[in-house]
């Protein structure tokens, strides 16, 4: 006999997943006689819950995750600090988890969570995470999430992002005031709604400027660093190279650097660089990175006191909210154009 799960419930009883999860859960939210007709229909189809899920705990593992793409860049070490800093004030331990931007893995260390481990989960996407269903299984099983940085539009919860279309038209904005007329955007993926949100701010600054778009200028790169490498050379060395570029992450920025140097491109006499960058030694690169600065410290805090919030009320399920705590522009070296 198949094994029934909370899926099947909801389906017998015409619910929902969420009502049948509080009833089994005694949530207050829900009245005695829906949780007598959920336990009652539960028994009688033989529903056999895991007894280490998040909705059936009595204890508190006071333990939180944090899944994060990368331990490489400076922005989630930040946040880290951040939520950290709230974790603490809770007498809470935080346990870290690198997806390395790949969804096998980050959909293995989800399930691998699902076992009672810890009590919520701060989460910011792989970059190649284009369904949710491991997600909303979590979230069904009574494991509250908030999203920061590289966030789910369509799983309904808290998101803690910065203002990634302005950012994005800023940046481009200052190369066209200090110069540069063909500006390049380096992408880092197609499904990252914080990509998609810094190329529009890129193409509506070129479109203020009345700067008319090359499609050969917008480079789709991965977390392949050879791919990267590769596609970003062709860009510089092409009849068409750009005088500016514009990066949508660090490490692509990093890339231009090393390779500027290989070809003998001067910066910024030849090639003005800004990029979305949290790089504690952006000012000791030669010549210094002109950044957008994001406030990671600062959102990673306040994803941390958002999960808190309804830790503490008891509450699984957390209601959409989108709270964006804006970046600012620091102006260095790599766009000054009196060099």
């Amino acid at each position: 006999m198949p094994k029934v799960n909370l899926k099947d419930l909801a389906k017998s009883l015409n619910i929902s997943v969420s009502t049948v999860s509080k009833a089994l859960r005694d949530s207050y939210e829900i009245s005695n006689e829906t949780k007598k007709k959920v336990i009652a229909k539960a028994q009688q189809m033989g529903y056999n819950p895991n007894p280490y899920a998040g909705f059936l705990r009595n204890n508190k593992s006071k333990t939180i995750a944090i899944l994060i793409p990368e331990l490489t860049n400076n922005y989630f070490i930040q946040a880290i600090s951040g939520a950290e800093t709230i974790a603490q004030e809770n007498n809470y331990h935080i346990l870290i988890y690198a997806t390395n931007n790949n969804i096998e893995k980050e959909s293995s260390i989800l399930k691998h969570l699902n076992n009672g481990r810890v009590d919520g989960i701060l989460m910011s996407v792989s970059s190649n995470t284009s369904q949710y269903n491991h997600i909303e299984e979590l979230i069904r099983n009574g494991i509250p999430i908030v999203f920061f940085d590289r966030i789910c539009h369509e799983i309904e919860t808290a998101k803690i992002t910065t203002n990634d279309f302005a950012s994005g038209f800023m940046a481009t904005e200052h190369l066209l005031q200090t110069g540069s007329k063909k500006i390049a955007y380096l992408s880092i993926s197609e499904h990252l709604s914080i990509d998609h949100k810094r190329k529009q701010g890129y193409l509506e600054a070129l479109n203020k400027h009345d700067i008319q778009l090359e499609k050969e200028l917008m480079i789709q790169c991965s977390d392949d660093e050879k791919t990267n490498i590769d596609k970003i050379k062709k860009l510089l060395t092409s009849k068409k190279r750009p005088d500016g570029i514009f990066a949508s992450v660090e490490k692509l920025a990093l890339t231009t650097y090393h390779l500027c140097k290989e070809l003998k491109i001067r910066i910024p006499q030849d090639l003005k660089i800004i990029s979305f960058s949290n790089l504690r030694t952006a000012d000791l690169l030669n010549p210094s990175l002109t950044t957008i600065t994001q406030p990671a410290y600062e959102i990673g805090k306040e994803a941390a006191s958002i999960l808190f919030k309804y830790l503490a009320k008891r509450k699984s399920l957390i209601p959409n909210e989108n709270i964006v705590i804006n970046s600012k522009l620091t102006i260095r070296d790599s766009t000054n154009p009196d060099l």
